[in-house]
């Protein structure tokens, strides 16, 4: 791997840890925050101090061969624990059996860093090995034992996540099931980066040079499944705000013909507030219907309710959900036309029934203005625009 493949997540994971501060900050107490919090932070100082330029650095500084070795087996537990850790507060239940449940992982993995600091400690390891060092030292001892104890407890932190993932995919929905694949696909590869290491491990045992799968395999698998599963676990926490700002755009840009319609018409019309560049699509889209709504107050002097009945019995063959929708659009859209025929009729006069079956429908459908919009393009609102226009009908 280049060191681009490692210092390019470190740095974009970096990033995300530093965005998440201030939230972190607010909701400290909050035990799934520090857990999100502890994983985005460990997954970019696992890519951080796995580069080789800067395991180099780190032998130079602490003047231990081999030092960084210990140190990256550690932070890839701490990586591991904060996985378990945050699954199990991320599922939920009693509050005591979470906490129960994440100091036993935190516990558990606290001791398996400890133990790989000892058994460094007591092993004989005076030649610097930057890429091979699990095979390099496979039957030294010690040395033998700090690799074996890590890769058993990631590989049992992977199968544990995976079927915690497994079984409760299949009882969630939307952006949470879609996190939940994400983070089989990343604890598989996990798995498969330890298969891979110990592998090559213990083929050195028997006397077989299968190192490539240690040094050549198993990282790319390892750099890769630890991004897809910290992707995995913000899906579902970012997804719904990018479906929220998806929605807000798609309805702003629905809303268009209705909102072109209703300025169509002449006269003074209600002021738009300015909105800078940088305004959230929601507020656009508030903005948007709230004229929208104010453009309709004023056309009710205007709605002719036998518009309305005209264009529904024209669509008798229709839905009658379509039948309504098409009518009302027609019947908004005469008033358009009478409007701009008749600026100045009085728009205090006492709403027509079409107005009142305006009303009536916003009620029932919270998202007329879109059908009413899209229904705008319909042929039979064309067809009683043009009847209507010769007779100046007045809204009675």
């Amino acid at each position: 791997m280049r060191n681009s493949d490692y210092y390019f997540p470190a740095v974009a994971l970096g990033i995300a840890f530093i965005a998440k501060l201030p939230g972190l900050y607010r909701g400290w107490r909050d035990p799934l925050v520090r857990s999100v919090g502890f994983l985005v932070f460990t997954a970019a100082v696992c890519f951080l101090f796995a580069a080789p330029p800067t395991i180099i650095a780190v032998n130079r500084i602490t003047g231990i061969p081999n030092f960084s070795g210990p140190l990256v087996y550690g932070i890839m537990c701490a990586f591991s624990c904060a996985c378990l850790v945050l699954i199990v507060n991320w599922r939920g239940g009693p509050p005591e059996t979470i906490r129960r449940s994440s100091r036993r992982w935190i516990a558990f993995y606290a001791v398996a860093i400890i133990l790989l600091a000892v058994f460094f400690a007591l092993a004989d390891a005076p030649v610097e090995r930057l890429r091979d060092l699990d095979t390099y030292y496979a039957g030294t001892p010690f040395i033998r034992e700090m690799i074996v104890t890590y890769l058993a407890v990631h590989m049992v932190a992977a199968v544990v996540t995976t079927t915690l993932c497994l079984r409760w995919a299949r009882e969630v929905s939307d952006w949470l099931r879609v996190g939940l694949v994400v983070l089989v696909v990343g604890f598989v590869l996990n798995l498969l980066f330890g298969f891979a290491k110990i592998t090559a491990v213990v083929a050195r045992w028997t006397g077989r040079d299968w190192d490539a799968l240690s040094t050549d395999v198993a990282p790319p698998i390892a750099a890769t499944g630890g991004l897809i599963v910290t992707v995995g676990f913000l899906v579902p926490l970012i997804g719904p705000q990018i479906s929220g700002v998806l929605r807000a755009w798609t309805t702003y840009w629905r809303l268009g013909a209705l909102w072109r319609q209703l300025q169509s018409t002449p006269g003074d019309h209600a002021p738009l507030p300015r909105i800078p560049w940088w305004s959230a699509p929601d507020m656009r889209l508030t903005v948007r219907e709230t004229a929208i709504h104010d453009e309709l107050l004023r056309l009710q002097s205007y709605f002719d309710d036998q518009v309305r009945l005209r264009a529904h019995s024209a669509m008798r063959e229709q839905s009658a959900e379509h039948a309504q929708i098409v009518s009302l659009a027609a019947m908004v859209a005469a008033a358009v036309d009478a409007k701009s025929a008749e600026p100045e009729r009085d728009a205090h006069e006492e709403p027509s029934p079409g107005a009142d079956a305006l009303t009536a429908a916003r009620v029932d459908s919270p998202d007329l203005l879109v059908k009413l919009s899209r229904a705008l393009r319909s042929p039979f609102v064309a067809a009683a625009r043009r009847e209507a226009a010769p007779t100046g009908s007045s809204p009675r």
